[in-house]
């Protein structure tokens, strides 16, 4: 069931609020001012040129106001179009400042990796030379080394022939014998 009861047969308002304005409060002061002067106690060829006063003076107010505005939205504008272009200015005052640090970045960050480069083939360099040098020196080491153990072997088979040689002297003699 609804909260509220309705008999159709009685008969209801409805009010509709809608927000006031400038035109209605003109309409009404127009209205007002059209009444005022049909019902004031002057003849009518003083009505209509009070009317005509009133018309001349409502249309240099409309005038003025329509100046007014039209100053005023020129202003308005010439003032916000101020405000942008300073902003579009301090907008390209900053996309160029970081344009320039990050050319600087750029730069600072060739020059490192020039300089890393250069370290980093200079320490080639050197372990090239060091390996070239243990490796020259192994070498000379295991000729150093051969060559000695060609001598000893060669001193070796000296001794071995010199005891065989006894070894058949002996063993002459012992058939000898």
């Amino acid at each position: 069931m609804s909260d509220y009861e309705f008999d159709d047969d009685e008969a209801f308002v409805v009010i509709e609020r809608q927000p006031a304005g400038i035109g209605s409060f003109l309409l009404g002061a127009a209205i007002g001012a059209g009444i005022a002067l049909l019902m004031a106690p002057q003849s009518g060829e003083e009505t209509r040129r009070e009317i005509k006063r009133g018309a001349k003076r409502v249309k240099r107010a409309a005038q003025s106001a329509v100046e007014d505005a039209t100053t005023k939205v020129s202003d308005t504008f010439q003032e916000a179009r101020r405000q942008v272009e300073e902003r579009i200015d301090a907008a390209r005052q900053t996309i160029e400042l970081k344009r320039e640090q990050v050319l600087r970045a750029m730069d600072a960050g060739r020059e490192a990796a020039r300089d890393a480069k250069g370290e980093l083939e200079r320490r080639i360099a050197e372990t090239k030379a060091q390996t070239r040098a243990a490796y020259d020196a192994g070498a000379g080491v295991a000729r150093d080394a051969r060559t000695g153990a060609e001598r000893s072997a060669a001193r070796a088979a000296v001794r071995a022939t010199r005891a065989r040689e006894r070894a058949g002297v002996v063993e002459d003699e012992l058939d000898g014998v």
